[in-house]
């Protein structure tokens, strides 16, 4: 017999609490609210919990509105709003703090995330005897609409960066719809810093079950993106104390391998930032601030990457903190030489791609450095920070 909404949202986990945090979301947050209230059923123990920054559109009196018709309803709706902006990861947290429900789910309000999956999330917490769920769009199935080719490329290297860098293995870590059982973050000490909170659950909850189930990323109609560079900082300072944690728990680890895949990860997240460092300044150069030839850009923007990621690799991958000048500038030169290898490689990959193949300059930038960026990392392990390839 076919499994109803009704039976999987009021099966095995018997209470739900639903996270929305907001900011400047008027236009949306009603939407939501309606058809998370047809889509709950009326006996279901559950809760919608809103938490708003303080959005300047008055989003929080809207809800506050709302709120007061859900108390003739079976499940209420509640408005927590916080005086000062202070981040997606720690309103998400707020609103973790103050639910009740076995089981949370935490969705955006834009619209981007379909209260129509929640069922299927449920429904895996429920079979599949996870503690985790993740609305994937990177699975199969999964699919992003809306998004152009630059927004999907900054995601993507987002994803790999958290993937190397943290050791995460399921395809959308940075996913913002997710569901999970309370109990795996009982004794977690949170630092809610950047925009992912689901990051920090991965990392820190140890041993927990997670199962990715695809859905339909829809980019918003109304309101506008909080995507900044700030937003860019704050996931740099947040992949940065993960990785610290992360560290810390693994700092008596003495296996070779374990050590020597460690640092391959960090050189290939050093490399995944260099390809974001190199696709944005080449654009940059070629398409907005000077129109230079495509071939001058790449050059431009291969110069940048190998700059920081040089100094990414001495300070994070091989942590030499030695930075005496001539040590320094023999390292640099030796780290020019064998990216220089990749960079001929690079430069050579997209003239053949756009002149012979009349492929999209970006589409042709993105393979070529995707591809280069990956032969260097034995030989700069080995001469560049004279360590033994296997250690």
């Amino acid at each position: 017999m076919k499994t109803t909404q009704k039976e999987i949202l009021t099966g095995r986990a018997r209470s739900l609490s639903i996270v929305i945090p907001t900011y400047n979301e008027s236009q949306n947050i009603i939407k939501i609210l309606d058809s998370l209230r047809r889509l709950l059923p009326h006996e279901m123990d559950a809760e919608i919990i809103v938490v708003d920054d303080n959005s300047p559109d008055g989003t929080g009196k809207v809800v506050e509105e709302y709120a007061k018709k859900s108390k003739t309803w079976s499940y209420p709706v509640q408005v927590i709003r916080r005086e000062n902006k202070r981040g997606l990861s720690s309103a998400i947290l707020t609103g973790i703090q103050h639910s009740k429900g076995e089981a949370v789910v935490v969705m955006d309000s834009d619209l981007s995330h379909p209260p129509q999956t929640i069922p299927k999330m449920m429904e895996e917490l429920r079979r599949s005897d996870c503690d985790i769920v993740v609305a994937s769009r990177y699975v199969k199935g999964g699919s992003i609409s809306g998004w152009p080719f630059k927004r999907k490329l900054i995601s993507k290297g987002a994803t790999k960066i958290a993937q190397h860098g943290l050791g995460i293995r399921i395809k959308d870590p940075m996913s913002g719809f997710f569901a999970f059982r309370r109990h795996i973050i009982k004794n977690i000490k949170f630092d809610a810093i950047g925009y992912k909170m689901l990051l920090e659950i991965l990392v820190k909850a140890k041993g927990a079950k997670v199962k990715e189930i695809p859905y339909a990323f829809i980019d918003r109609k109304s309101g506008s993106s909080k995507l900044d560079i700030s937003v860019g900082f704050d996931y740099l300072k947040s992949l940065w104390q993960l990785y610290r944690y992360g560290k810390f728990v693994q700092e008596n680890e003495k296996r070779t391998s374990v050590r020597f895949l460690s640092k391959a990860g960090r050189f290939y997240t050093v490399g995944a930032s260099g390809l974001l460092v190199n696709y944005l300044v080449s654009f940059l150069f070629g398409a907005v601030l000077a129109n230079m030839w495509y071939i001058y850009a790449t050059i431009v923007g291969i110069v940048f990457s190998m700059t920081t990621n040089f100094i990414f690799n001495k300070i994070w991958t091989f942590e030499d903190r030695d930075f005496g000048p001539k040590k320094t500038l023999v390292q640099y030169g030796l780290f020019l030489g064998f990216s220089g290898i990749g960079a001929v490689f690079q430069i050579l990959t997209i003239y053949a791609l756009v002149e012979s193949r009349h492929m999209n300059y970006s589409l042709a930038l993105f393979i070529a450095v995707a591809i280069a960026s990956v032969g260097n990392f034995l030989l700069n392990k080995k001469w560049t920070f004279n360590e033994k390839v296997w250690s």
